[in-house]
């Protein structure tokens, strides 16, 4: 995600619609991540998304505030991380396929990859692509089951996926809040018509066999000249 991308959306977080939708993310990604286990937690890009807090593992970090690094050429071994969130990465990248080739590498098997993304075929996504621009601008957005067959090329399996926010494209925080009563609708009557979407799926590897957890060992970002380190940060502990 380039710098510009990353600062747009985070400014339109920051709008009614975007505490909407970044409510109903974090409580996706806090309900999901709870029960993870591993050692090393990757999320990449948008820190007003804490997708990790919920999370038990010993090593977490957060591209864009704990580390600095390109997305399609992360810093880490390859099968190495437990578990990759993806808060709005792929809609945002200049290669998406790349982004996730790059993501499969470092994810061990069994690892899981949690991607949160914008519904080109809700109301909002309709709005946005008739020139009434009420999204961010950058980014193309990925409808979720293009995404899905593009994780059963690489094998992933799909564990879970759930579409979220029914309320139109209002700019008010008053009037969607007077339109709360569509959600309990939407879900029910027309649920894939959401305006954002969750996704987990798992790596899967032909002829793997893992039995329990290997010994923690700790796993420190490798230095390249396309990475920075945050002097301030370190390992998230509870």
């Amino acid at each position: 995600m380039t710098d510009e991308a990353q600062q747009a959306f985070q400014a339109w977080l920051a709008t009614p619609p975007g505490r909407y939708l970044l409510d109903w993310e974090q409580n996706q990604l806090d309900a999901a991540v709870a029960d993870r286990f591993g050692f090393h937690a990757l999320q990449l890009g948008l820190p007003l998304i804490d997708g990790l807090r919920a999370n038990r593992m010993p090593q977490r970090w957060v591209v864009g505030r704990d580390l600095f690094c390109h997305f399609d050429a992360l810093p880490f071994p390859s099968d190495s991380l437990d578990l990759v969130v993806l808060p709005h990465a792929l809609e945002m990248a200049p290669d998406p396929h790349r982004l996730l080739r790059e993501v499969d590498r470092v994810l061990r098997p069994e690892g899981r990859l949690i991607i949160l993304g914008l519904n080109p075929t809700s109301l909002w996504g309709i709005r946005q692509r008739l020139g009434q621009v009420f999204l961010p601008r950058s980014g193309e957005f990925l409808g979720y089951w293009r995404l899905r067959d593009w994780l059963r090329l690489l094998s992933y399996e799909i564990e879970a996926g759930r579409f979220g926010l029914y309320r139109p494209p209002l700019r008010s925080e008053v009037w969607l809040e007077r339109w709360r009563w569509t959600e309990r609708i939407g879900a029910r009557w027309w649920p894939v018509l959401g305006a954002a979407y969750y996704l987990q799926a798992v790596k899967r590897v032909q002829g793997t066999r893992l039995v329990g957890l290997k010994r923690a060992r700790r796993l420190q970002p490798k230095h390249a000249t396309a990475v920075a380190m945050n002097p301030h940060s370190k390992d998230v502990h509870d």
